[in-house]
């Protein structure tokens, strides 16, 4: 100091700073005189504020392909297992047909109707013990489906 004897002009946050920075400091499980400080020292260091990336713009893109990729062969493998269901259900009709010449809507209804349990089976068999439970000749859900 000077010769005088004055003393230097305190300077207070404003209360709505303070109330931040309590916050902040709470967050950090810190004093408010602490908080204050570290970030002081933290201000003082001479840090370069950017940040590097976790991963490149290539690695991105190979992610994104490789998901595009898993995407697409899900949705193929969702369209032969439609494929399949639905053919079985064609086939049973072109079949009824072919032996029957000129049968009509009622007649390939029945037919559908008479073949339910050969049909039925094969699906009731592949649920059974994963989606359903078989109690006597009851079924039930088993909880464990998708």
């Amino acid at each position: 100091m000077t010769g005088d004897d004055t003393q230097p002009a305190m300077t207070y946050p404003a209360t709505d700073q303070y109330e931040d920075w309590k916050a902040d400091a709470a967050d950090m499980d810190m004093s408010v005189s602490e908080w204050i400080q570290a970030m002081v020292e933290a201000g003082r260091k001479k840090f370069d504020a950017s940040v590097e990336p976790d991963e490149t713009v290539r690695e991105l893109r190979e992610q994104r392909n490789d998901l595009k990729a898993e995407l697409e062969h899900a949705r193929d493998r969702i369209d032969k297992l439609e494929n399949q269901l639905h053919r079985g259900e064609r086939e049973t009709i072109r079949r009824f047909v072919e032996q029957n010449p000129g049968a009509t809507r009622a007649e390939i209804g029945q037919r559908l109707a008479d073949t339910v349990p050969e049909r039925l089976n094969p699906h009731l068999d592949a649920l059974e013990g994963v989606d359903l439970e078989k109690k006597g000749g009851e079924y039930y859900p088993t909880g464990g489906g998708t």
